[in-house]
């Protein structure tokens, strides 16, 4: 069986003490690969140092995350276009919008967002987007973007099954994490009725834990607890769920 981790921070401070025990642990869960959204300009070097140490297990995307946009968000910008020009990335992200601390710089955030779509289109890869408090105006900008070239995911997807379709009726994938192992999470509503053909399995380590985990530190050899949650909803065998979002994942980076 072979797992994907569609999106994880394992270059965090969080994984200084032990990253290299962590990816041990990864591949054991077979945990393949691991992709990893990059934040703003503080966490590049770190991001790459890890690619370089793992280039076949920890692959980089560039972007800025919303959460660092602020009055200062061009030169950050500038930042990621020239690493864009500069080599290849899978991915760009995490981008998107949060309004879930501060709607300070909505505007800024949500021309971040536009900016960085078009990056994305230029370079004939996808997008990682990031979404809180703000679904409706993250979707309307990638439907106001959308054109065959563009494809991306909705990463740690915790919306409405109505939510979803719009997402497919794109051509995205939504990202599935530990959110769905919580009792109250209300994914167990929801999961049953997204088609498989548009999830990824994601951990965003970390961050939200799956259970038995919840409250700790998250890495991405918690992915099987996830993927085995999505089969229980989905009443599918756990290897048909890993085969398809790993393969979903494949044709989402285009990786081999």
């Amino acid at each position: 069986m072979i797992l994907i981790d569609t999106h994880a921070h394992i270059y965090a401070e969080q994984f200084a003490e032990d990253v290299d025990e962590t990816l041990e642990r990864c591949r054991e869960a077979d945990v393949q690969q691991i992709f990893m959204p990059n934040i703003d300009h503080t966490s590049i070097d770190a991001m790459l140092e890890l690619e370089h140490r793992y280039p076949q297990q920890c692959i980089p995307m560039m972007g800025l995350h919303p959460c660092s946009v602020n009055k200062h968000f061009e030169k950050e910008l500038y930042t990621v276009e020239e690493w864009l020009a500069r080599r290849h990335f899978v991915a760009v992200g995490e981008i998107g919008l949060d309004y879930h601390w501060d709607t300070t710089f909505k505007a800024q955030q949500q021309e971040a967002f536009r900016i960085q779509i078009d990056w994305a289109k230029k370079y004939g890869i996808p997008i990682v987007i990031h979404t809180r408090d703000s679904f409706d105006d993250a979707l309307a900008i990638v439907e106001e973007k959308k054109d065959t070239s563009l494809t991306g995911v909705f990463h740690c997807f915790t919306g409405s099954a109505k939510e979803a379709d719009r997402i497919a009726e794109l051509g995205l994938y939504v990202g599935i994490g530990g959110v769905s192992t919580f009792k109250n999470g209300g994914m167990d509503k929801v999961l049953p009725d997204i088609d498989l053909s548009h999830i990824v399995l994601e951990t965003d380590s970390p961050y939200l834990a799956p259970v038995p985990h919840r409250g700790k530190r998250n890495e991405p050899a918690y992915i099987p607890l996830i993927a085995q949650k999505v089969a229980e909803y989905q009443k599918k065998d756990l290897e048909e769920i890993a085969e398809k979002t790993t393969q979903n994942a494949l044709n989402l980076f285009k990786v081999t």
